[in-house]
């Protein structure tokens, strides 16, 4: 279904013309899905980084790779101010298991972050790491398998019709 509206808003004719008169590239809207499935991919990614303006990081990624730039802005607003906070003690919880260092206790105040910012440094980016690669893989994936799923089953549908 979320395919099936993709379809259509990116064959919308304002869309065309607004691509026409700023002159954006036709790939930053293509809704096929490998470039749905790499917005997912570098949006997801991007999103589990704790550093300020993500939306820019993505935009910074654009002479690199073909995707559909406002599906990997949006995916990049999975990490917001009410998700910030938990995602990142989750990853700094996970890179201080891994690397077998004492969890310090964490206050949300920019005292308490400027004191410890080097106990808590590297445990929080190993966890980053760690949860950009493994969620943003894992989205790529589901973006495929229910992208072919869905054209399979629009085929045999198709396929019963006739």
């Amino acid at each position: 279904m979320i395919r099936k509206t993709l379809k259509k808003t990116s064959k919308h004719e304002k869309l065309h013309d607004f691509m026409k008169k700023y002159k954006i590239p036709p790939h930053y809207l293509s809704t096929n899905r490998r470039m749905v499935s790499k917005a997912v991919l570098i949006g997801l990614f991007i999103a589990f980084i704790p550093m300020p303006m993500q939306m820019l990081a993505v935009l910074a990624m654009i002479p690199f790779f073909k995707f559909n730039v406002p599906i990997a802005l949006a995916m990049c607003w999975l990490s917001n101010p009410l998700t910030m906070p938990p995602m990142y003690y989750m990853e700094y919880v996970t890179g201080a298991f891994l690397l077998g260092t004492e969890i310090v206790p964490v206050e949300m105040s920019v005292k308490w972050f400027s004191e410890n910012i080097d106990n808590i440094f590297v445990p929080l980016y190993l966890g980053t790491l760690i949860y950009s690669v493994v969620g943003s893989l894992t989205g790529y994936w589901l973006v495929n398998h229910f992208w072919h799923g869905s054209v399979h089953s629009d085929r045999k549908l198709h396929r019963d019709d006739r």
